[in-house]
């Protein structure tokens, strides 16, 4: 099955996809956001283009569990490419996925210009791959 991992941020929307067994997340690609009422179709080509089967969203959840702002924005536009769709969609805390996408980047060595390119796919990738490990930890433990 394959699985679309999103990071939607307020200029960019970085995207990771599972291998089809779901085991691992590569990174895909980032999609710059110049017309807000483009995002759901460039999102539905990316979907129709690598079949994917599921989505899951990087949830931007505050520090104290709280939703804010941007993460109402995210359940929004999930509810849409669900309704367009007709796909399951899953959230995934992204809590510092940024931050260990940036640690990723630097320990990589890579120069400023580069990494702000590539932020939101690595962001991405991390949000799908934990994902990814919670589910196959809890099957292991016998849950669904």
């Amino acid at each position: 099955m394959r699985i679309l991992g999103i990071d939607m941020g307020e200029r960019r929307i970085g995207l990771a996809i599972s291998d089809p067994l779901g085991y691992t997340a590569q990174g895909l690609k980032t999609i710059q956001i110049e017309n807000p009422d483009e995002i759901c179709d460039k999102l539905i080509d990316v979907i129709k283009e690598k079949k994917v089967e599921m989505l899951v969203f990087g949830l931007p959840i505050n520090m104290n569990g709280t939703l804010g702002p941007q993460a109402n924005k995210v359940q929004e536009y999930a509810g849409k490419i669900k309704s367009l769709t007709h796909l399951p969609v899953e959230f995934e805390d992204e809590r510092l996925s940024t931050v260990g996408a940036e640690q990723v980047l630097l320990m990589a060595d890579q120069s400023r210009r580069k990494r702000k390119k590539s932020i939101d796919m690595l962001s991405a990738v991390i949000i799908l791959q934990s994902y990814l490990n919670r589910k196959s930890s809890d099957k292991s433990k016998g849950q669904t």
